[in-house]
């Protein structure tokens, strides 16, 4: 009773179903006991932080960071932007700390880790995000600054500098997407950019803010003030801070000489921030092409080395012409011999699941294949390896050892007669060879040797599978190995390479060798149990003499006391 009662005390979670997307509904602590699934019960939700909702509002969440960041410093520099739109400002602000304080609501109902099992439990989810490093600097983004507005008024948007602390969450949101986009590489330029933007912008605003403190037009180097045409409105004077704030920190040159120490200082600390940026994309552009090529090279096979081989070794041009026409081809149609190797850090359940994926939709087109069951073929595409032939290309040789079968996915090859020239059949999509030598069919005149010759007409694209794995996968499934043989069976006598005689002969050798096993194992069992009773009757003799031998050392002990006390009693005065 107490084991059942404290597991329906326990707060229960409904399982979740498939296309969540991670937001999981639970039910409160103490109200979902005993509720049936359609019973109404109170429900709070707990958003998964690897699922779908979490990632789709912390991408919402970069829209107002990326608002402080930019526009609040734009307001306090250009004192025209803030008055001018003051109502639309103060809108947008307001809408950014909604969102800030919703943001801190998610952070509370967003569920974490723990031995490999996500924690739904509210009470320890708002323990830790209230212990995290993250919480205080969530609470100083959102404290109410804005109150100064009461005292300094509406013109000093300034006073809300701390809603640029929610930095981390951008961050944050940045990472997920270039984890789940198609293009990281296009995405962490396109970041890159992004942060080059930003520092241009806060450059240019503090530009202009230091010529407004200077004095606007009093030299060439500050912004020109009001009187020179255009330069009334804000966004000519933002413009051409801009422009002002790329020529520095692109070290471009032709800017205006500086006249004062605060002009110099601020152009100095330009330069050194130039060179700082320069660093960092030279840096990063670097990181995206080593990644490319990282990429290329753990995709595709590098031609270079079989190049520099070749002509070290003096071959042809036209071996050389083959060999990168063969790598051109892979890369134009995204052929991937290398399978195996860019899935091996994936764990084997989900490396099947992925194989499966692409090539099954393949495998199912193979009329060997149509009637196996699921098991088999998820087995089998675990051990697949694609391989490429090009123009010409033979993939066997009638006569040569036979340790591999293939299937064809794309492409035509063709039974081909000893001259190499004349062709006796087309071998197309689907459709399989080289099954024979792997088989051991009774009766089989070739043995492991191939039977026919088969060449590759353009480029062919085939599934190879070696000796060892398909004996591994057939004796895990033996009717998929039954199938296999009676359709060997069938070919080698269409072939007239099956010796029907030798065949029924083995199958007789078979039998009875059969029956001599069962006979030595019927034997066996009978001397096991011939052993047994032997090995018990040794024992018990074992044990009934080491009593006989226990009882005559006891007498023998008795006797010598006896005979031992009578001598002593002579013997003393």
């Amino acid at each position: 009773m107490h084991s059942l009662s404290s597991l329906l005390s326990h707060r229960w979670v409904r399982p979740q179903p498939c296309g969540t997307s991670g937001l999981i509904a639970a039910a409160k602590p103490g109200t979902g006991t005993g509720h049936a699934w359609g019973a109404a019960a109170p429900w709070s939700w707990i958003l998964d932080p690897s699922g779908d909702w979490y990632y789709w509002w912390i991408s919402i969440m970069v829209l107002p960071v990326l608002y402080n960041w930019i526009v609040l410093v734009c307001r306090s520099c250009f004192p025209d932007l803030q008055e001018q739109h003051t109502v639309l400002w103060l809108s947008l602000d307001y809408l950014c700390d909604a969102l800030y304080l919703l943001d801190i609501a998610v952070r509370l109902h967003t569920g974490f880790l723990e031995d490999g099992i996500l924690v739904r439990d509210r009470g320890r989810i708002r323990r830790r995000y209230l212990r995290s490093p993250s919480f205080p600097w969530d609470v100083a983004a959102v404290l109410p600054t804005d109150l100064l507005y009461l005292r300094l008024g509406p013109g000093v948007p300034a006073v809300r500098a701390n809603r640029c602390l929610r930095t981390p969450r951008l961050f944050e949101a940045f990472d997920r997407r270039e984890m789940r986009t198609a293009h990281p590489n296009a995405f962490r330029v396109a970041k890159l950019m992004l942060y080059v933007f930003i520092a241009i912008h806060w450059y240019g605003c503090l530009y202009f803010a230091l010529s407004t403190r200077l004095g606007l037009g009093t030299d060439a180097w500050v912004c020109p003030n009001a009187s020179r045409p255009g330069f009334a409105r804000p966004l000519r004077q933002y413009l051409h801070s801009f422009y002002f704030s790329t020529l520095i920190l692109a070290t471009v040159g032709d800017t205006p000489e500086p006249w004062r120490e605060e002009e110099f200082l601020f152009v100095t600390a330009g330069f050194l921030l130039a060179v700082l940026g320069f660093a960092t994309i030279t840096g990063s552009i670097s990181s995206v092409i080593s990644n490319m090529n990282a990429a290329d090279a753990a995709f595709y096979p590098d031609p270079e080395p079989v190049r520099r081989y070749l002509r070290a070794q003096g071959a042809g041009g036209r071996l050389v012409r083959r060999v990168a026409h063969w790598h051109q081809h892979l890369r134009a149609q995204r052929k991937l011999p290398a399978e195996q190797e860019v899935l091996r850090h994936l764990p084997r359940g989900l490396r099947a699941e992925v194989a499966a994926s692409v090539h099954l939709p393949a495998l199912r087109r193979v009329s060997l294949f149509q009637s196996w069951e699921h098991g088999v073929l998820q087995q089998l595409v675990l051990r697949l390896r694609p391989q490429v032939f090009g123009p010409g290309e033979f993939v066997c040789r009638r006569g040569d050892v036979g340790r591999e079968m293939y299937f064809v996915r794309e492409g035509r090859l063709a039974v081909v007669a000893e001259d190499g020239i004349t062709q006796l059949a087309i071998l197309g999509e689907g459709l399989y060879f080289g099954e024979i030598s792997l088989i051991n069919i009774k009766g089989n005149t070739s043995g492991n040797r191939r039977t026919a010759n088969i060449m590759s007409i353009g480029y062919s694209d085939l599934f190879c599978l070696s000796k060892e794995d398909l004996a591994e996968v057939l004796a895990e499934f033996p009717s998929a190995r039954a199938m296999m043989e009676a359709r060997g069976r069938e070919l080698l006598l269409s072939m007239g390479k099956l010796d029907v005689h030798a065949e029924a002969a083995a199958a007789v050798a078979a039998e009875e060798a059969e029956h001599w096993a069962q006979a030595l194992e019927t034997a066996l069992e009978g001397l096991q149990t011939r052993v047994a009773r032997l090995l018990a009757q040794l024992e018990s003799s074992a044990f009934k003499l080491a009593l006989r031998v226990e009882r005559l050392e006891c007498r023998l002990r008795q006797q010598h006391a006896r005979g031992a006390g009578p001598t002593k009693g002579a013997g003393s005065p």
